[in-house]
């Protein structure tokens, strides 16, 4: 190595290189650890201010690298402001002011044998205690699963009916319009309302599927509906508001709601929904969630003079109902229930309307709306915009294709009489198999959804009963760990989804819960 000034970099020798680690790309690993050795040497004050590098040339030789390697480490650190390099002169340390944690200034040793790191502080750094940080306390996001059909994951419907090949080709025939030299491709940003077009089609589809009379100026396109329960919530509450919610109910909701640092408050159902009677006991409340078309987690349908009890709180207590349609096209007997947003008869807009395609298509395509009054929208959208600036265009573009083209409304009458006879094989094998073991194993009725609810004596059964299906590889939703804010309510059951199983794979899993199970109870 061609002589050099003092300070200087230790030997290259102890530069403790792998090259047999990198087998695979050589040239990039072996720079990265020539630039996180000298890196280190400098941050730690080894290398002091103004020691001067050896060349590109001589480091590559005595370390027998490739060159480049070195001259990419060496680009690194000088793009950082690590080092320095002048021309004619060669490559030197920056000067660099180093502080504590005091703001004392430390000087910069002098250049030595190679120290390790410090240890990392063993003591954690916590969030501050904001109102984001209490609402996401007792929340715990979806487990990422994979594959599909598996027994009985609930949350899911049957995505093996998924036409992949039909929108495949959506899709294929969306990139080639962008293709073309076209003034009005959809490949910048877009309205975060969402798209026009595929405002329209879900207004269409509301007005004229569902029953909910609706305008596309008050259709928000969201990421799903937990983006607009979030969305709901921010705009309509303030810190220290209080909010109802259905117990037990559903967690992410409760997590959502309380984002702003509102207060969820425990409501309550017994067999004909949400109790309005236990609603007015709370005193003010400015909003409340539910979902009265298929309760969930409990499967409840909230009955229609209930819904015009809710209705009439909300108009004498200046309050909102936040209706999520959950499962609501899964009804198994008659058309399904118009929404509860559909009674207000042209009054001022009391109910939020939020729905989702996730249960129609499937989960990943993360898109769902907000319906609200038209004077709202811009405001919505403003907020809209802040969060995540708006929807997937090439999504929205592909669904509203699906749309307007006839293939939803197919695929939605597939996906309910499939919902229908996996419902019908699920509870035929579980009376056959499960229901003579022990009277609590007897199932209530499941006129809608995707899933059932079982009702257990204590949270000691829940538990017992969802480790012994795992042990056979059936998954079962506790609701301790779904329903709602642990706080809000004592009682235990487990969820079990059917829709996502094939018919044929019933049976055996039923089966298998069986001989698990006998005697649990």
């Amino acid at each position: 190595m061609e002589p050099i000034s003092e300070p200087t970099l230790a030997p290259p020798s102890a530069l403790e290189l792998d090259p047999a680690g990198m087998q695979l790309r050589p040239g990039l690993g072996l720079s990265r650890q020539i630039h996180a050795q000298i890196k280190a040497r400098i941050l730690q004050g080894q290398l002091s201010h103004g020691a001067r590098l050896p060349t590109t040339r001589a480091l590559a030789q005595a370390l027998d690298v490739s060159r480049n390697s070195v001259l990419r480490a060496y680009e690194q650190l000088e793009s950082e402001g690590l080092i320095e390099a002048r021309m004619g002169a060669g490559s030197f340390v920056s000067a660099l002011k180093t502080l504590s944690a005091s703001e004392t200034p430390v000087p910069l040793l002098q250049a030595g044998p190679a120290k390790p790191l410090p240890a990392p502080d063993p003591t954690p750094v916590e969030l501050p205690e904001t109102p984001l940080w209490q609402a996401l306390q007792h929340y715990q996001p979806t487990a990422t699963t994979v594959g599909q059909g598996r027994a009985f994951r609930h949350g899911l419907p049957a995505l093996d009916l998924f036409p992949h090949a039909l929108w495949s080709r959506l899709q294929a025939r969306f990139w080639r319009r962008q293709a073309r030299p076209d003034p009005d491709a959809a490949l910048s940003y877009g309205d975060p309302a969402g798209l026009p077009r595929l405002r329209e089609l879900i207004a269409a589809y509301l007005s004229h599927s569902r029953g909910l009379p609706c305008r596309p100026e008050q259709v928000l396109v969201t990421a799903g509906s937990q983006q607009a329960i979030a969305i709901a919530a921010l705009a309509l509450l303030s810190p220290g508001d209080r909010v109802g919610m259905e117990s037990p109910g559903y967690r992410a909701a409760a997590a959502a709601l309380g984002l702003g640092g509102a207060r969820v408050l425990p409501v309550p159902l017994d067999e004909q929904g949400l109790r309005v009677g236990a609603l007015r006991a709370l005193g003010p409340v400015r909003l409340v969630y539910t979902t009265p078309s298929h309760q969930y987690p409990t499967g409840v349908v909230m009955s229609l003079q209930r819904r015009l009890e809710l209705l009439a709180w909300a108009r004498a207590n200046d309050a909102y109902v936040l209706e999520d349609d959950y499962d609501g096209e899964y009804r198994f007997s008659g058309v399904p229930l118009a929404p509860m947003a559909s009674l207000e008869a042209g009054q001022a807009g009391r109910t939020l309307y939020v729905g989702s395609f996730s249960k129609l298509l499937f989960p990943g395509l993360r898109l769902g709306y907000l319906v609200a009054p038209a004077h709202w929208l811009p405001t919505l959208a403003r907020l809209r915009s802040v969060l995540d600036r708006q929807a997937a265009i090439a999504d929205q573009a592909v669904l509203a294709d699906f749309m307007a083209e006839g293939h939803f409304l197919r695929h939605v009458r597939r996906m309910r009489r499939a919902a229908r006879e996996r419902r019908d094989a699920f509870i035929e094998a579980w009376t056959q198999d499960l229901t003579p073991l022990h009277p609590r194993f007897q199932l209530p009725a499941v006129p809608a959804g995707l899933q059932v609810f079982l009702p257990l004596a204590s949270r000691a059964e829940e538990q017992r009963l969802s480790q012994r299906a795992q042990a056979v590889g059936v998954e079962v939703g506790c609701l301790q760990q779904i329903g709602g804010l642990p706080t809000h309510s004592p009682q235990a059951g487990l969820v079990l989804g059917f829709a996502t199983v094939p018919t044929a794979d019933i049976r055996q899993a039923v089966r298998a819960l069986a001989d698990v199970w006998r005697g649990l109870l």
